[in-house]
């Protein structure tokens, strides 16, 4: 059996697909009324409508439901995570935990694995990242995902575990390089709808998606991570994705990282754009004069 714990949109399309294929799932949640809702209906009307709940997948109000699980996907958004494995400890702490939220958690810049490593400590934790939209997960369609793991065996029986003919998991030891993959194209991505939105063209994208991506593995390899992490789906697949796509739900909360940059002494002009106009100290196009103005460079 596999958990989940996270009611939204991207936890029941993983549900929708495991069970898919012949898995038992259990979706956990914390709304009462929501599980009876999807229970009645088969289907999670509130935020994944028109996708039907496969036999095997049971909704349950009850945490505990979990408990026995071969792993549970934390599929909730990263603001809420330390709060759900810090008021589900007892039933959480136990299994093999896959993170499935993408992004820094606000006041601390932690990632997600840090954040699990804090609030759950010698738990055994994996991050589940890469470029993917919820509907397309449920629909069945192609995808491929990043699974960062630092234990090769635990990656591997994760891996076999949650593996379906449509969805298709990477193995990586880098947790570090897929976590701010996962972060930092969400910064570039808002840059990106900037300048589509201002009109300045597909072509300014491509300069600043192609910049952007430079400053993310400047940022990555200063923490650590593997440069060619960052090249892969949780990377470079994440960021093309996101920047490109009008379905994209991934353009908030980048704000933490500019702060992390300078504490590094990392240069990342795009970063920093980007934080003066969520700051509204800069609009686009003073923003975007900015980065035009800086001196000329190699690659």
């Amino acid at each position: 059996m596999i958990g989940i714990a996270g009611g939204g949109a991207f936890g029941t399309a993983l549900g929708i697909a495991l069970a898919g294929a012949g898995r038992e799932v259990r979706l956990w949640a914390r709304d009462p009324s929501h599980v009876t809702a999807m229970t009645q209906s088969r289907e999670n009307r509130r935020h994944l409508p028109g996708h039907a709940l496969p036999p095997g997948l049971s909704p349950v109000a009850d945490v505990a439901a979990l408990s026995g699980a071969e792993a549970i996907l934390l599929a909730v958004p990263m603001q809420a995570l330390r709060g759900l494995v810090e008021a589900e400890a007892e039933t959480l702490a136990p299994h093999r935990l896959v993170a499935c939220c993408k992004g820094v958690e606000l006041g601390t810049t932690l990632g997600p694995a840090e954040v699990l490593a804090k609030a759950l400590p010698g738990a055994s934790a994996a991050i589940l990242t890469g470029p993917s939209f919820a509907h397309d997960i449920a629909r069945g369609l192609p995808t491929a995902l990043t699974l960062a793991c630092a234990d090769e065996a635990a990656g591997e029986a994760l891996q076999a575990l949650l593996s379906t003919p449509a969805l298709r998991l990477y193995r990586t030891a880098d947790i570090v390089g897929a976590e701010l993959g996962g972060a930092l194209k969400n910064v570039i991505a808002i840059a990106c709808g900037a300048a589509i939105g201002a009109g300045l063209g597909e072509s300014a994208r491509a300069a600043v998606m192609t910049r952007g991506f430079a400053e993310m593995n400047r940022m990555a390899v200063a923490q650590g991570a593997d440069p060619a992490t960052l090249a892969g789906l949780s990377g470079f697949g994440d960021l093309a994705l996101t920047c490109t796509s009008e379905g994209s739900r991934n353009y908030r909360r980048g704000l933490a990282l500019g702060h992390r940059a300078a504490r590094l002494g990392v240069e990342m002009p795009i970063t920093e754009a980007v934080v003066a106009l969520l700051e509204g100290r800069l609009d686009v196009t003073q923003a975007m004069d900015m980065l035009l103005a800086r001196p000329l460079r190699a690659e």
